[in-house]
């Protein structure tokens, strides 16, 4: 029977000849893992197509985490949040201008708005309550009925003025369908 010897090809470098070609220790070499080509005796020899893909191979694990993502981890977590990130800059910009066109004072912020007209609307109001007795004190011959009609027709414009704050945001609904249509 003969036996089938390999013998040393081309190309093969034992374990020692790789590490320095490699210029790093043989011990280091061996850490890597490499598969030999073949082995003759004791010594074992390698090809750089192999030491290449091992290599190749290292760098690839250690870019992905072993065993995929962890369980309820989102693969696209990182393109949501740079998404998110997009639409939080957005709109802090759109705030920003807003803030800057009321300091312009182009815009007006309607919570003022309401504090303003409300204030307005109950100094009328109090005008309007004092309107009778001004009228009567100025015009003494002047008919009580026709001054009671007068102050009860006073007292309903001074209710009117009274609710007009309440109603502004009614208002403000009203005049933003308007627009819409």
């Amino acid at each position: 029977m003969a036996k089938n010897e390999t013998t040393k090809q081309r190309g093969w470098l034992n374990k020692s000849e790789m590490a320095s070609s490699l210029g790093i220790s043989p011990q280091a070499f061996e850490k890597w893992g490499v598969e030999p080509v073949a082995r003759i005796g004791r010594e074992a020899f390698y090809t750089v197509q192999d030491v290449v893909g091992n290599r190749v191979d290292h760098a690839m694990r250690k870019q992905q985490p072993e065993g995929g993502l962890p369980e309820g981890l989102d693969p696209f977590a990182e393109l949501k949040l740079v998404q998110e990130r997009l639409r939080l800059t957005t709109a802090q910009a759109y705030a920003q201008e807003q803030k800057n066109q009321v300091s312009d004072r182009i815009l007006v912020p309607v919570p003022f708005a309401t504090f303003a007209l409300a204030k307005i609307s109950a100094q009328i109001g109090s005008k309007l309550e004092t309107v009778g007795k001004t009228v009567s004190r100025r015009h003494p011959d002047i008919d009580a009925r026709v001054l009671e009609s007068i102050e009860r027709e006073i007292a309903l414009a001074r209710n009117v003025a009274a609710e007009f704050g309440e109603h502004l945001p009614e208002f403000l609904d009203e005049y933003l369908e308007s627009l819409a249509d």
